[in-house]
């Protein structure tokens, strides 16, 4: 149902006319009369954004803490949404942010209470979000557990009931199960293998109403960046299958911390291959009368399948990330083309077995899709020039990825197409106002952009230390910053980081802290800011987290934190002319002035930002100085 716009249109004026002066309006008169500060940067970027909705065109739109960068793209976004009749869409970076933004109190909500606008807005999160009810059955069956049980007991009456005049309502959210750790969510959510257009419980599945439900959204679609990829990537193929794109036509995209957007797009193309995986999919379609030839090939396949991967891990180069580079042996490159006949050979067996009806429907229509895939993936590893190959733990399972090499290309073809104005909004998309790095890496060549500061004065509200010492003291350093009591939070480079800090935390410090992926990560953070403990350690939350006043006034970074040396940053580096100075240099810059933006959130907020800095590291001081909201002090004892 469409919805009146937020202003008068007349006839003398254009829209983007009556749009442009009613923005004037809010901003210089009825937000200073409820209590808004007035703020010049705000205003200029929200002016500059309806000028690239007018244009339809790419925005970089570079806004310091405190700006208002939420409320300078929501007030044009829902005219414009309701003027064209479409949704706007604002992408999160993940889906804590996501929660950040609609939650009680939030920004959405203040403008909607404020003006009275009526608003709706309508969450689409990624599809991994999702309780999946065959998995969890799988689960239960396999090892039944006390968090399955409880997931279950939660479950609406609908879910099992077999009448159809219940109503049904949207559930089975990650953020639904806060205590379950992301090792056991991802044993019951949506994974890639589930076919979900053959599911008996389709209809009764949390993931589908939900996308019912966002699907008929008239103001605003928040998601994720995964999901808007993922969008992206599926929407043609989902067309020309005869299945509902995951999102819906959209007016517009506001890429809320849009420097991340790279990644999200490297991860919805990346195809899997999964040890395990193959296995459990043939267990189930290896049923009393399926034909000889069939049960023989699956036998063969998975022997193959098997050797490949003990081939494939025992030319793994181990440089102690999380992607574990790939030796393409002729062996091993032989024996993959060798799985690939045979997959070739046996999706055709399916098409006789399908026939005599002797697998389960759902079963055999999950091993299509799934040998299909891995199909094309092994053939896309064996071609090798086009992609990137990695091995890495998912889900607890040894993975091999395969990415394409370059995405710029896809994107400029499906996401930066001229359809829909593109706004990009962060305070840190440049490096010193220079947005190339990000251009290049997404291949945008027209874009309108600018760079407004912070109205902070960061002088008086932090400070900025700096600690020389060995790598091997760091730890110890970390435990006696957090001797201070103050709520802090504690950023390391790498998951790898991280877990090594904590093994080395002594049992009776252990109550204090929380880390990332030990629960539910919007749980936690939501009792970090109450105070219920004193430090939050993570690899992810350079970016988003918005916690003012006393809720953080300390920010540790434990090492500087440059891109890994995996094979997706190795191939970056091997396409730039001075990879340090294109690639390492730019990102450790960027995650620096993330990082650092945590602290101060708001005019009230303060608080001390501690480097932790080994020899070469201090070398590095011309790079990771000029990012700085303040000149560094030396710590030198007690300078807290």
């Amino acid at each position: 149902m469409r919805k009146n716009l937020p202003f008068e249109l007349s006839k003398e004026k254009t829209f983007f006319d009556s749009l442009g002066d009613w923005i004037g309006d809010v901003f210089y008169d009825e937000l200073p009369e409820k209590g808004y500060d007035l703020r010049d940067e705000q205003i200029f970027m929200s002016f500059q954004i309806e000028r690239a909705l007018k244009e339809k065109g790419t925005l970089f739109a570079e806004a310091g803490v405190g700006t208002g960068k939420t409320l300078a793209y929501l007030l044009p976004s829902i005219a414009y949404a309701r003027y064209s009749g479409k949704p706007a869409l604002i992408s999160c970076a993940d889906e804590t942010l996501i929660e950040q933004l609609v939650k009680k109190g939030g920004d959405i909500d203040r403008l909607n209470t404020a003006f009275d606008l009526d608003l709706d807005v309508r969450l689409a999160k990624s599809r991994d979000q999702y309780l999946c009810l065959q998995r969890l059955e799988g689960a239960s069956k396999r090892e039944p557990a006390d968090f399955l049980d409880d997931i279950e007991f939660s479950l609406p009456e609908f879910v099992s009931s077999t009448s159809s005049m219940q109503s049904m309502y949207p559930y089975g959210e990650r953020s639904d199960f806060p205590e379950l750790t992301d090792a056991q969510w991802q044993q019951v959510n949506y994974h890639p293998i589930q076919n979900c257009a053959a599911c008996e419980l389709r209809n009764k599945c949390g993931q589908t109403l939900h996308r019912n439900h966002y699907r008929k959204a008239v103001d605003l679609i928040v998601c994720s960046h995964d999901f808007l990829m993922e969008h992206i990537w599926t929407k043609e193929t989902r067309i020309r299958e005869g299945q509902t794109p995951l999102l819906p036509e959209f007016s517009l995209i506001v890429l809320d911390e849009g420097h991340l957007l790279e990644f999200s797009a490297q991860r919805a193309l990346t195809y899997e291959v999964q040890e395990e995986t193959l296995l459990a999919v043939t267990e189930k379609i290896m049923v009393d009368g399926v034909r000889e030839k069939t049960l023989s090939l699956i036998e063969q396949t998975i022997d193959l399948h098997n050797e490949f991967f003990r081939d494939l891990k025992a030319g793994v180069v181990d440089t102690g990330e999380d992607r574990k580079a790939i030796k393409k042996t002729p062996q091993l490159l032989e024996l993959g083309n060798i799985l690939l006949r045979h997959v070739d050979a046996l999706m055709e067996e399916f098409v006789f077995e399908g026939e005599l009806y002797t697998i389960p429907e759902y079963d055999l229509h999950i091993a299509e899709a799934f040998f299909e895939q891995y199909g094309f993936s092994m053939k896309l590893f064996i071609e090798a020039d086009d992609a990137i190959s990695w091995l890495e733990w998912k889900d607890d399972i040894e993975t091999l990825v395969i990415m394409p090499r370059l995405i710029t290309d896809i994107l400029d073809e499906r996401l930066f197409d001229g359809k829909a104005p593109i706004v990009f909004s962060s305070a840190t998309l440049s490096v010193e106002k220079d947005f190339s790095y990000l251009a290049d890496s997404l291949g945008i060549g027209d874009f309108q952009s600018f760079s407004v500061t912070s109205p902070f004065d960061y002088e008086d509200v932090m400070n900025v230390f700096e600690h020389r010492l060995p790598q091997e003291e760091k730890f110890e350093r970390v435990l006696e910053l957090l001797g201070s009591g103050e709520q802090s939070l504690v950023l390391f480079k790498s998951k790898q980081e991280m877990e090594a800090f904590k093994r080395s935390v002594p049992a009776d410090k252990m109550h204090m802290l929380e880390f990332e992926g030990d629960r539910e990560l919007s749980a936690v953070i939501k009792e970090f800011q109450a105070g219920e403990f004193q430090a939050l350690c993570s690899y992810h939350l350079w970016e988003g987290l918005d916690l003012p006043r006393e809720a953080l006034t300390q920010v540790i970074i434990v090492d500087l934190p440059f891109p890994p040396h995996d094979p997706v940053f190795e191939a970056k580096r091997n396409f730039a002319e001075d990879p340090f100075a294109q690639v390492d240099a730019p990102f450790m810059q960027l995650r620096m002035q993330q990082g650092i933006g945590r602290l101060i959130r708001t005019s009230d907020d303060h608080g001390t930002v501690h480097l932790l800095l080994n020899e070469q590291e201090q070398q590095w001081k011309p790079l990771w100085e000029p990012v700085l909201p303040v000149k560094p002090q030396t710590f030198v004892g007690n300078s807290l």
